[in-house]
């Protein structure tokens, strides 16, 4: 964020009170993230243990002398003291959404553990009209772009238009780039910014709305009227289950195998025993015959397949750990994909699935 972004939102503080004990900071997580995909960061951070009497006084008194704008996220037991000590440092009182407002400071309080009626659009809302701005969110979503990438990206963007906030947050291979914008920009400078963007990661992209992979996927097989059915080794079902998560997908999804065993690849998708045995399970051989075998029962028209090693060993092959294949086939022929994915099984296997989804999208593009 630049110099005249982070004076128009103003100087902001987090302070979060927490069990020293517990190494949980999902809700901060959820705080900046909200915030800053809605146009306003975070200064600083501060976090302290709620069993030290002197460094929550010393974090109140801090946040109340140097920031106009102030979350704290603390246990629902907290609330008195923390209400008792603002009042008797500032005067006034906090308001039923326990929301603290001043001339020269705006508080909020959040609790860490039990619902709260305040919500962090609620506290973007309140400062927007404390600001007179008005932030709006656009997209770029990615799967596998390669950090270098992704920052190049990032650098185009601010420069065709510097006014323009970025947060990039990536999970699994899929990363989503938002830009954050007072709606005053000049359309022509923010349609600048999304082109330099997207010219970079124009190979990886899937998105440029609010839509998950296995949504984009659905709504483009929807379109071209393609069904497409799957069989899954490594991923284990991980495919399938994205994508019936989807409302109306029943228009387009056959069905998903999880054929692990050489047996079921053999009885279930055809593959051939010389394939295996030549090239092993692990192949882009195995991969190819897989979807292959989907495809030829006549009942879809893009067939997905995935084989690979999740770890945390190898198998009997030796070939690495992270090692992956996936394929897909169509009426126009039979793409694979080799990959070797970095992580833990699950990082392995989650990444997996999200390349195997964009890899369908790709194809019927």
């Amino acid at each position: 964020m630049n110099v005249g972004e982070r004076e128009k939102s103003g100087k902001n503080c987090l302070v979060f009170f927490r069990n020293k004990k517990i190494c949980d900071y999902d809700g901060i997580s959820e705080i900046t993230a909200g915030c800053a995909s809605r146009g306003y960061y975070f200064n600083k951070v501060l976090c302290v243990a709620y069993d030290d009497s002197w460094e929550i006084t010393f974090a109140l008194s801090d946040a109340l002398k140097n920031y106009e704008n102030i979350v704290i996220y603390c246990p629902k037991a907290m609330e008195n003291t923390i209400k008792g000590f603002v009042t008797a440092e500032r005067g006034g009182e906090f308001g039923e959404l326990n929301i603290y407002a001043a001339p020269d400071l705006t508080a909020f309080m959040l609790f860490s553990d039990c619902t709260n009626r305040l919500l962090i659009e609620d506290i973007c809302a309140v400062l927007n009209k404390k600001y007179s701005a008005n932030y709006e969110r656009a997209y770029i979503k990615t799967i596998g772009a390669p950090n270098l990438l992704i920052n190049d990206a990032i650098s185009q963007i601010k420069s065709a238009c510097a006014d323009i906030s970025v947060n990039a947050t990536e999970k699994y291979g899929d990363c989503v780039i938002e830009l954050v914008y007072n709606v005053n920009i000049p359309k022509t400078e923010f349609d600048k910014a999304m082109r330099a963007g997207v010219s970079v990661l124009n190979g990886y992209i899937y998105s440029l709305d609010e839509n998950t992979l296995a949504e984009k996927l659905v709504q483009l097989l929807k379109l071209r009227r393609l069904k497409i059915s799957v069989a899954e080794s490594f991923t284990g079902g991980g495919i399938a289950k994205k994508l019936v998560d989807i409302s109306g997908v029943s228009e387009v999804y056959v069905e998903g195998l999880n054929t692990y065993a050489n047996e079921s690849k053999i009885k279930r998708l055809g593959v051939n025993t010389e394939t295996l045995r030549r090239y092993g399970a692990v192949s882009g051989q195995t991969a190819a015959e897989m979807a292959e075998g989907l495809l030829a029962t006549g009942l879809c028209g893009v067939a997905v397949s995935t084989t690979g090693i999740a770890g945390p060993k190898s198998d009997n092959t030796k070939k690495p750990v992270g090692l992956v294949y996936i394929g897909v086939a169509t009426a126009d022929g039979t793409s694979v994909y080799e990959f070797n994915l970095k992580g833990s099984r699950n990082d392995i296997t989650q990444t997996g699935i999200n390349l195997a989804l964009f890899a369908a999208f790709k194809k019927i593009k």
